[in-house]
């Protein structure tokens, strides 16, 4: 049985979630201990019990302490079985977790079953401290196509922290391996389209508006598109999403309002972080760059990138690979910021 130390590095949730995907779709039982020791609410929360449980139903897996605020957890995968499943972060306490947390735990699994599958998953859509339901659609899910993962996700609720209530469906095609046995994202190319998108669901649609106007107002010279839209969700929540597409790789910048922050202050944050990465050499963003490894594990490909910032949390799930699979060889170059993986 594989050990795991949920205290190691970054010491968050992704450890958890990359080690269940990873014993899923190998067969590898592990057990973690002192998990997210030191965050505020240490162990288990909602969002993250919902991955162990949805995990657990998929791969008909063996479960110990899979509870809320537990500290560690026993995982034995059986055997992977698509069809279609609901889960919802809510379901044992009232929470606006994560819903695209919980797909980074079993999206990697489903792709290894022997039918297709279908989710409907139910929480936050955007929330703090996890990529927004808009990444996981226009940057995730897109790049790991390149890889052979084909998957369509569909919001049909917008859920903003701190009710959540939003939903999420999903779908899952069995992997098949393709042709490319090597893949590189060492250069962005030509910068083909950005865009602009801010959204406001039971809020005045001229935050909207104002988002927009200083995000234009800062990358105009790149002739950015722009979309504005109210938006059906079950609480107030705006947010400012700025999508770049280059030739080669598309990059994703995100910024959520709250409570006593300017609308202004939402759009400066995502185009300051555009503007970061568009002034660095990186060609995968910070955020896609500790999301790629385990699906270019899975894939078996060959596969070198580049990225603008290198991350703990990049470092972490790079090491809790290596626990699962010593025989693989990955390299992390930190002064060109570049990753490899074999």
């Amino acid at each position: 049985m594989i050990i795991i130390d949920g205290s190691y590095g970054e010491g968050g949730g992704q450890i958890l979630r990359t080690s269940l995907s990873l014993s899923a779709c190998f067969k590898k039982p592990f057990f973690i201990n002192n998990i997210r020791k030191g965050r505020k609410k240490p162990g288990i929360l909602p969002q993250h019990l919902t991955g162990i449980n949805a995990a657990a139903k998929i791969c008909e897996a063996t479960v110990e302490n899979n509870k809320l605020y537990s500290l560690s957890l026993k995982f034995i995968p059986k055997t992977i079985i698509g069809g279609e499943y609901y889960f919802n972060v809510a379901e044992e306490k009232r929470s606006a977790g994560s819903i695209t947390l919980v797909i980074q735990a079993i999206l990697p699994i489903l792709f290894f079953a022997s039918q297709p599958s279908k989710v409907i998953l139910e929480g936050g859509t955007h929330v703090p401290f996890s990529p927004i339901f808009d990444y996981l659609e226009n940057i995730l899910i897109a790049t790991i196509k390149k890889f052979s993962f084909f998957c369509n996700a569909r919001i049909e609720k917008y859920g903003f922290y701190p009710i959540g209530g939003g939903k999420v469906s999903l779908e899952v095609e069995p992997f098949k391996k393709g042709n490319k046995n090597t893949i590189e994202f060492l250069e962005r190319g030509k910068l083909e389209k950005i865009k602009i998108i801010s959204k406001v669901g039971k809020l005045n649609k001229s935050i909207a508006q104002r988002q927009v106007e200083k995000a234009y107002q800062i990358l105009k010279n790149f002739n950015p598109e722009i979309l504005i839209e109210e938006i059906e969700s079950a609480s107030p929540g705006t947010y400012t999403f700025i999508m770049a597409q280059f030739e080669n790789i598309v990059a994703g910048f995100s910024s959520l309002g709250e409570i006593g922050k300017p609308a202004e202050k939402v759009a400066e944050e995502a185009a300051e972080e555009f503007l970061e990465y568009y002034q660095s050499n990186g060609v995968v963003d910070y955020y896609l760059a500790d999301q790629l490894p385990i699906f270019i594990i899975l894939s078996n490909t060959v596969c070198r990138y580049k990225t603008n910032k290198i991350t703990n949390h990049l470092r972490t799930n790079l090491w809790v690979i290596k626990n699962f699979l010593p025989e693989k060889k990955i390299f992390l170059n930190e002064e060109e910021k570049l990753i490899e993986i074999y």
